[in-house]
């Protein structure tokens, strides 16, 4: 007893404490009777559970992640993607023998960057059986808030964890949360659905940055439009703009085929892929096929398009290069109100292993614009005809490029504001598809 008095110590759990040093919750009536509601305590993996498990493993960059069950005096593993299942029996163990109490006792989030060294599990009889180096894990909520059970990562190594990874581990937690529920309450199924959208939206963010990094003597702007048929779903339209290495920034726009948690998937292995890749590699090609080489061996079901460039900046403008994936080619808004488009199509990529992906040279001077963009731009059908008349005709590429043209002198924010306005006033507020749009600027010198 008093070693596992020895575990609580520095930890905070509002219903105190059992005997045996254990969060008293985990004994209480209403959370037992939550978790036998739930019908999933000694049941096998499943594919719902797996896929959110995977993705957290993805974009948190860890070796394991799981969803678990904790009742009175056992863990319940129900998703372990990364163990092979070994029936009811044999996952489950002790309490006391994994960290998954924590966020159960707590009814929070439980953060631990150095198992090890962190005076909450130092010594803690988990630490070596399961590998942990650092730990990040959040409460699984019952209909009436009852902490219920754990999703975690295990990195075999300490770590600063990432806000980003947090946000993303707290979302899928939630959506967790919400998938036993519907299964619980048949009536509460309209409300449950606004919080799938809220929590497929919340996802969705984390999957972008949460603003643009700052390039020296570049405007930068970015915009992403949701679109009107697409409520509670996750979907793979996705930027980012980041440093490469030393002089060097890239900047990313992919559109991963298909909605919801493969696309998610995807549209992680994509971004982290892609910057892990852009220290080592400055072109664009070989970026690109990389990360069709990871997709590939991934077993990715969805294929993705991109257009990727690596550019450097100085007083005089911006020097780069471009490649195309299977992706519409950005347009450049010339400081005169030229629009041209740039790049060379190339395969898009998660289909093939032989590629053909082309490298094209480009040049920003003062006042010119880099637009880059997903097909929700360009293919924007509007909403379809009232009463069965005609609908208005699609905004295609042509219109862009004209609606480019015609907020030539604007800033970066301000032309992304011009364009987004431009495809409202064309689908009247019903956006056929998800947009994204990325604008990189170089000011005027005057």
């Amino acid at each position: 007893m008093g070693r596992a008095r020895s575990l609580v110590d520095g930890v905070r759990y509002p219903g105190g404490v059992r005997a045996d040093g254990m969060p008293a919750v985990l004994s209480d009536p209403d959370r037992l009777a939550a978790l036998r509601t739930a019908g999933l305590v000694g049941s096998g993996p499943e594919p719902v559970f797996d896929d959110l498990t995977r993705l957290a493993a993805a974009v948190t960059g860890c070796s394991l992640a799981a969803i678990t069950f904790v009742d009175e005096y056992r863990t319940l593993w129900k998703s372990v993607p990364s163990l092979e299942y070994g029936g009811v029996a044999a996952w489950q163990n002790a309490v006391p023998d994994s960290f998954c109490y924590f966020p159960v006792g707590m009814g929070a989030p439980f953060i631990v960057e150095d198992a090890a060294l962190d005076p909450r599990t130092e010594g803690h009889p988990a630490i070596k059986p399961w590998g942990v180096g650092a730990w990040a894990g959040f409460p699984i909520l019952g209909p009436g808030g009852e902490a219920i059970g754990s999703m975690c990562v295990i990195d075999p190594s300490p770590r600063a964890w990432r806000p980003q990874d947090l946000e993303t581990m707290a979302a899928l937690s939630r959506a967790v949360s919400n998938e036993i529920n519907l299964r619980i309450s048949l009536a509460a199924t309209r409300a449950a659905l606004e919080v799938s959208s809220d929590l497929a939206r919340s996802l969705q963010d984390s999957l972008l940055p949460p603003s643009l990094q700052p390039v020296p003597d570049l405007d930068t702007a970015a915009l992403y439009l949701s679109a009107t048929g697409s409520p509670g779903l996750v979907v793979g339209d996705f930027y980012d703009l980041f440093h490469a290495r030393g002089p060097w920034w890239s900047a990313v726009m992919g559109d991963v085929c298909g909605k919801g948690v493969e696309a998610a998937k995807v549209t992680a292995l994509a971004r982290y892929t892609l910057r892990a890749d852009a220290s080592e590699h400055l072109s664009p090609a070989t970026v690109l096929d990389r990360l069709n080489t990871a997709m590939r061996s991934q077993g990715a079901t969805r294929f993705l398009t991109a257009a990727y460039t690596t550019f450097r900046t100085s007083p005089s403008g911006v020097t780069g290069r471009l490649c195309l994936a299977g992706h519409p080619p950005p347009l450049v808004r010339r400081a005169d109100g030229r629009v041209e488009q740039l790049g060379k199509f190339g395969t898009l990529l998660g289909v093939v292993d032989k590629l053909r992906l082309t490298d094209v040279r480009f040049r920003l001077a003062a006042g010119d614009l880099l637009l880059l963009y997903t097909d929700g731009a360009c293919e924007a059908r509007p909403r379809p005809g009232k009463n069965g008349g005609p609908a208005r005709p699609m905004f295609g590429e042509e219109e862009l490029a004209r609606t480019l043209a015609d907020c030539h002198g604007l800033d970066a924010a301000a032309t992304i504001d011009h364009i987004a306005a431009a495809l409202a006033a064309r689908h009247d507020g019903w956006a056929s598809d998800d947009t994204a749009l990325l604008a990189l600027r170089v000011p005027d010198r005057t």
